[in-house]
């Protein structure tokens, strides 16, 4: 499972995603680095099971198993030695009773002194076969409990690490959700435009010419007359409006024939009768390099027209053949409306969730506008009436603002304002957006100021409404802002529209404060070090958290033997966990203020340490300053000693809660489970004496007479 997981966190932090425009949004570079966030946290999390998994080997099993090798297999050869000699020893005790009285003295005494060989070596292995169950039999409390209480610490510190994990996941979570959903809401209202927008094109088809923009190229036909008669040829033909430039760019071009690139200027441009040529489609135009006219073919009627309106041809303009529905005026009967709309709103649907996101009934908005644009009574509705409903209401308003003959925000600055919405530093974005508001002709202005206003209103009331601004830059962008060409470019272009309506929201009250200081042009970049920048939402490099303490039972290493001390449990075995890249553990039982390195402090002697240790935990459970606050440190040289002066740790739900200082036992009334403890600490031996068990000094005769021949080891 940790294998899979850690190839799929891999997969998250190489996977790419491919974006259509050549600009990104604020949420769409929070959803483009999302899977390297969840990469890094993915692969922090199976990094840390890992070390629970190596802590897990290194201090539970290989202990364990050492334990059962080392010491119970060795009880297991002294019992084997005992088992032999004492059948040796008996074995020969029979034999010796059995002589005869009536052997010579000196064979007596010789079978004497075997006898007593034979029985010191069985008393010294029953001594050795009955201390060492003794010793394993102690040892045993702590050698197992030990590397058992270091696995659950290192357990408990890996539940805690996702517990922190989740605690920091909640607000990138939000903030992610929230960009998501915005980059859905701007999906839904980029969908209905391209619907729209192929819809209309299956209706009739444009081709070369695009509304707005001042060029327009496609393929002409060109009549060349020659000493043999009259050809046409194939060019692609661009011209641009402004210069009244035309470049011509032969297509079938003859081998060998030099006629290349022409650019001409045009003078002007005739539509040709039909009955004055034989082809269809045709219109004249003369130049400023070529005396006389020279004749183009369209490639049909419509395009053609598209040509000529392009050319500013003397033959009436064509309108496109699209059907639009009928324009409404930027006028004193528009701004009424606008602003009985905008009190309706106010006044009884405020709080409504969903207002302008729900849409009305298209039977009654067609009802609401017919009779308030009626031209017999203009205006003459009362929106506070019964007989119209919110929905119906803000459906009409977006209604009459689409349908505009130009939109509010016109279609000169769409092009400024997408590119100031663009832009990654947030001051230039705000700064151009309002030095382009106050670019706008007054009457737009005037309408944009009077919409913005109204829907700062409604966003105060989001908590109700549920509308915030960035919905309703989704609502309005469409509505104010729209480009003059319908093309899938500029429909991918309508998510920073939504964005400058946000913006416009957001900062109503610096751009409708008055104007910036130099309105002839946006305002640059500001000359900064490091540029205010929309940095992305990220997890990985939140705080660090420190780890948290379950028990801090500690013994100080006595000499130069140390042994290596692990975050997550004892150092009875030196373990190598692995170390976290991220959220890394704080250095255990860091020095104090004031105090030199513990590197460079002496290192005081075990046994007084033990006494010190001890005795602070009976006086009230202070914290012993040892290196090693996560766990219990038992050194080799220690085991002896620590037999009978280690105290258990303290539980976490005892007395590890801060403010709990009180680790002592107390006395229990009658019924409570009984509660293990140890007894008082004894003065430690002298060196040169080997601590006797307690079973063994009830035996004096095993004892007296063998303690010079014992074993080294024992």
């Amino acid at each position: 499972y940790s294998s899979a997981v850690q190839k799929f966190s891999q997969t998250l932090q190489s996977f790419q995603f491919d974006f259509i425009g050549d600009t990104l949004t604020d949420d769409e570079i929070n959803i483009a680095e999302s899977f390297k966030e969840f990469a890094e946290l993915l692969h922090e999390v199976e990094l840390e099971r890992s070390m629970m998994v190596q802590n897990a080997s290194d201090l539970l099993i290989k202990p364990l198993e050492n334990f059962r090798k080392e010491q119970i297999g060795f009880t297991k050869e002294r019992k084997k030695k005992f088992e032999k000699d004492g059948e040796k020893f008996y074995s020969m005790l029979d034999r010796h009773l059995h002589l005869s009285s009536k052997k010579k003295e000196s064979q007596l005494q010789e079978a004497d002194l075997q006898v007593d060989k034979e029985r010191h070596n069985f008393f010294e292995s029953s001594l050795e076969y009955v201390y060492q169950i003794q010793e394993v039999q102690e040892s045993k409390k702590f050698c197992i409990v030990e590397p058992v209480l270091a696995f659950l610490h290192s357990l408990f510190t890996y539940n805690n690490l996702t517990v922190e994990l989740t605690q920091d996941f909640l607000p990138y979570k939000q903030q992610l959700q929230l960009s998501l959903q915005n980059t859905r809401n701007h999906f839904s209202s980029t969908r209905e435009e391209l619907e729209d927008l192929k819809k209309r094109m299956k209706e009739a088809p444009l081709t070369c010419k695009l509304p707005g923009q001042p060029t327009i190229e496609g393929y002409l036909y060109t009549q060349e007359k020659w000493a043999l008669g009259i050809s046409w040829v194939k060019y692609y033909c661009q011209y641009e409006k402004e210069a009244k430039t035309l470049r011509m760019t032969p297509i079938d071009q003859k081998p060998g024939a030099k006629q290349g690139t022409l650019d001409l200027t045009l003078k002007s441009c005739v539509r040709r009768k039909t009955d004055s040529i034989d082809k269809r489609f045709c219109f004249d135009i003369e130049t400023n390099e070529r005396s006389g006219t020279i004749t183009l073919q369209a490639l049909s009627e419509a395009n053609r027209r598209l040509w000529m309106e392009a050319m500013d041809g003397k033959e009436p303009i064509y309108h496109s053949p699209i059907t639009k529905q009928e324009e409404m005026e930027l006028n004193e009967v528009g701004f009424k409306f606008v602003r009985k709309c905008i009190n309706a709103v106010e006044t009884k649907g405020i709080t409504t969730e969903g207002v302008y996101r729900t849409v009305g009934s298209n039977i009654q908005v067609q009802k609401l506008l017919n009779a308030f644009f009626d031209p017999k009574c203009p205006g003459d509705v009362d929106l506070q009436s019964g007989d119209w409903d919110i929905k119906t209401i803000t459906s009409s308003l977006k209604f009459y603002l689409r349908n505009l003959s130009e939109p509010v925000m016109t279609y000169k600055l769409h092009k400024e304002l997408v590119l100031a919405a663009k832009s990654e530093n947030l001051d230039y974005r705000l700064g151009a957006i309002h030095a382009l508001v106050y670019k706008l002709p007054d009457k737009n202005r005037e309408m944009l100021e009077l919409l913005i206003q109204h829907l700062v209103n409604v966003c105060e009331h989001s908590r109700e409404n549920l509308m915030s601004p960035s919905n309703m830059g989704v609502i309005f962008g469409p509505t104010l802002m729209r480009a003059q060409e319908d093309t899938v470019a500029a429909m991918m272009n309508i998510k920073f529209q939504n964005i400058v309506v946000e913006i416009l929201i957001e900062h109503f009250g610096k751009i409708y404060s008055g104007p910036p200081e130099d309105t002839t042009a946006p305002p640059v970049p500001p000359p900064r070090v490091a540029a205010r920048r929309h940095k992305p939402i990220t997890i990985s490099k939140r705080p660090l958290r420190e780890r948290p303490v379950f028990f801090d039972a500690s013994v100080e290493e006595s000499g130069a033997e140390r042994l290596g001390q692990t975050p997550n449990g004892s150092g009875v075995e030196a373990p190598k966990p692995l170390h976290r890249s991220r959220l890394p553990a704080p250095r255990p039982g860091g020095d104090e203020p004031g105090r030199p390195p513990a590197e460079s402090r002496p290192q005081p002697r075990a046994e007084p340490e033990l006494g010190k240790l001890v005795s602070r935990l009976q006086d009230g459970g202070a914290k012993p300053a040892g290196r090693a606050a996560n766990g219990v440190v038992t050194s080799p040289a220690l085991r002896t000693a620590t037999l009978q002066a280690r105290r258990p740790a303290p539980r976490p739900g005892i007395c590890g809660r801060e403010g709990d200082s009180d680790c002592v036992p107390k006395p229990r009334s009658h019924g409570d489970k009984p509660v293990i403890t140890r007894p008082p600490v004894r003065p430690p031996d002298p060196p040169c004496r080997t601590p006797i068990p307690p079973k063994l000094e009830q035996r004096p005769d095993l004892i007296a007479g063998t303690a010079e021949e014992m074993p080294s080891s024992v």
